[in-house]
């Protein structure tokens, strides 16, 4: 298996286990919270900041992420104190969701270690 995959297939495996968390009752909601929160960012950034669409989600994702660019700013003082907010809320909620992702992907085989999907020791096997 290679150590880098091509971007298509990380999405496939993203969108995979995002409906896995969907389909479970213990996830389901923080799936849908992070769905409203990045909603609820963008509706606010697109009416308040007067942002088009895709540049009020894209600054509702890197400010949750912590990514924070700098290339968007809120100017209004509404803005400002809804961002405040929303990095306090959001960041708990993102924090959750990226665990269930990181607790839900199959273990990848480097370097001829590890588990199988199956769940068999790969040494194991090879030793037969």
């Amino acid at each position: 298996m290679p150590l880098i995959y091509p971007l298509w297939m990380v999405l496939a495996r993203f969108w995979q286990t995002v409906r896995a968390l969907i389909r479970n009752p213990e996830t389901r909601g923080l799936v849908y919270l992070v769905g409203l929160i990045l909603l609820a960012g963008t509706l606010f950034y697109h009416y308040v900041e007067g942002w088009r669409w895709l540049d009020a989600l894209y600054f509702s994702v890197i400010t949750l992420t912590t990514v924070g660019y700098g290339d968007f700013s809120p100017k209004t003082d509404a803005g400002k104190l809804f961002t405040i907010v929303y990095i306090f809320v959001g960041l708990g909620i993102l924090a959750g969701f990226i665990t269930a992702v990181a607790q839900n992907q199959p273990t990848l085989r480097l370097f001829g270690r590890g588990k199988d999907r199956g769940g068999e020791d790969r040494r194991r096997q090879n030793d037969n």
